[in-house]
């Protein structure tokens, strides 16, 4: 769990605090919110509320979105909520298709206590779920991950991954434009602080790279199936992050039917678009894997999949991670 803080002391006359995208990276790492989610997730996901998502169409490539959510335990006393847009012809504009903001409450005073950069928020607590599930479902002696997508996640998820998986010593780029994966290659080989003796390499044949991946993480927009569950190998995990509308997806049927499937919580049945027609094929839950109530990866040729949608439960907790982190590291610098 994050710093603890005695948050029945705050003053009501407080003002909320901004924290900002550099004060963020300085609060959390992918392998400390990992930790956070694994500790928090099982004891407080059932205490936290959250209604289905507002989303609203701004035009026909561009969304709004609204995810609140609120805690009953005394454990998480806070109220929150993320504002989104989705704009993916950004990319174009070499601007990221996500912006948000994540705003902070007291659920005992209604306090407002913080508005954090939630589009960093969101690339960090959507990469740690996906590290989180692989921990239980990847193999632990998985060598070569494949990321499809050089977007503005996927170097987060790369470190994710990494950060659980001690044995990754490969890393493949695939991308519809070659040179954005390039691109993405060179800027990991910059900043590879921390991994090590891992080589990172860009592939054009997403065929070749697939067929090689011990875990295949795919982070993209795509509403034709790139992932072909035939051009797996025996034992590789799929992780899907990219899909949040049954249009959308980023794997074909046989990858679903060829692995034990799993979600980050119920709503990836009706939004994900890889399996909004196979509900039947889902094992279970992110929470039940990581409680052992439903057992992970069975055997070593097995292939398993993880699908996440994102939910409001993960941002209020990494929201809180973020939040207490930055009272604590306040308090310190005060003394």
């Amino acid at each position: 769990m994050a710093a603890a803080t005695n948050l029945h002391q705050i003053s009501v006359a407080a003002p909320p605090v901004f924290i900002s995208t550099t004060t963020l990276h300085s609060l959390i790492s992918h392998k400390s919110l990992i930790g956070h989610l694994k500790s928090s997730l099982p004891p407080l996901s059932a205490a936290i509320q959250s209604p289905l998502r507002h989303a609203h169409q701004i035009s026909p490539d561009s969304s709004f979105l609204l995810m609140p959510s609120w805690s009953t335990s005394p454990l998480l006393p806070y109220i929150g909520t993320k504002l989104v847009t989705h704009n993916p012809n950004n990319s174009a504009q070499n601007l990221p298709g996500v912006h948000a903001i994540f705003v902070l409450f007291h659920s005992l005073t209604g306090q407002p206590l913080a508005s954090m950069d939630a589009t960093a928020l969101t690339l960090y607590r959507t990469a740690c779920i996906s590290a989180l599930a692989s921990s239980n479902l990847s193999r632990e002696d998985a060598e070569i991950l494949v990321m499809v997508g050089a977007g503005t996640l996927a170097p987060h998820l790369i470190k994710a991954h990494l950060s659980v998986r001690s044995k990754l010593k490969r890393v493949i780029v695939w991308n519809r434009s070659a040179g954005k994966a390039r691109n993405l290659v060179d800027q990991l080989k910059e900043e590879s602080g921390g991994f090590e003796g891992v080589c990172f390499e860009a592939n054009e044949c997403l065929t070749v790279a697939v067929g090689m991946g011990d875990v295949i993480s795919c982070a993209t927009n795509s509403e034709v199936a790139l992932v072909k569950g035939a051009e797996m190998k025996a034992g590789a995990h799929l992780d899907l992050v990219g899909s949040f509308k049954p249009s959308m997806r980023e794997c074909d049927e046989e990858a679903v039917r060829r692995g034990r499937v799993f979600v980050d919580n119920e709503m990836a049945a009706v939004e994900a678009g890889e399996l909004v027609m196979m509900k039947d094929e889902i094992v279970g839950g992110l929470v039940e894997l990581i409680k052992g109530d439903k057992v992970g990866r069975m055997s070593e040729d097995e292939i398993t999949v993880f699908k996440s949608v994102g939910s409001a439960v993960v941002d209020l907790l990494s929201a809180q991670m973020v939040y207490q982190n930055y009272l604590a590291t306040s308090r310190q610098s005060s003394n």
